[in-house]
């Protein structure tokens, strides 16, 4: 087995009035913007949220960053990394509040997103819970 090797950084950010909140499920809209390490640049929508847990925040804006690490020798790029992510999630927030989370999927399991530092978001509340990232290329 190969090593996991970072290939860029993948930053998305919530679409305003996107956000539907049910309690132990939430999603909203994003826009994505992968960046490799030779600063090519790829863009992505998609959505975001609990799949299974607990959401009692109301945020307005959230923003969240990953290092993307690759599990085999298949480089990202070409949208490769358009697909369903699933791992952990939690945030909290009172006013301006922060999160983290861990996932794992894209193109046949072949990506990581490791949290590369906590998300920011604005509202109220807290989640967590079993989180998920659906992204696909943008049009």
């Amino acid at each position: 087995a190969a090593d996991s090797l970072k290939v860029g950084v993948l930053t998305c950010k919530t679409v305003p009035g996107s956000r539907v909140n049910l309690l132990i499920r939430s999603t909203a809209d994003v826009t994505c913007v992968f960046e490799d390490s030779h600063g090519q640049k790829e863009s992505y929508n998609g959505e975001s949220g609990i799949a299974l847990g607990l959401d009692l925040s109301f945020q307005s804006a959230e923003t969240f960053a990953f290092a993307v690490v690759s599990t085999s020798e298949r480089k990202a790029g070409a949208h490769s990394l358009a697909g369903k992510y699933v791992g952990g999630k939690a945030t909290a927030s009172l006013g301006v509040g922060l999160g983290a989370a861990a996932l794992v999927g894209g193109s046949n399991d072949q990506f990581g997103l490791n949290p590369l530092a906590l998300g920011a978001n604005q509202g109220v509340g807290a989640s967590a819970g079993i989180g998920f990232l659906y992204i696909e290329a943008a049009k």
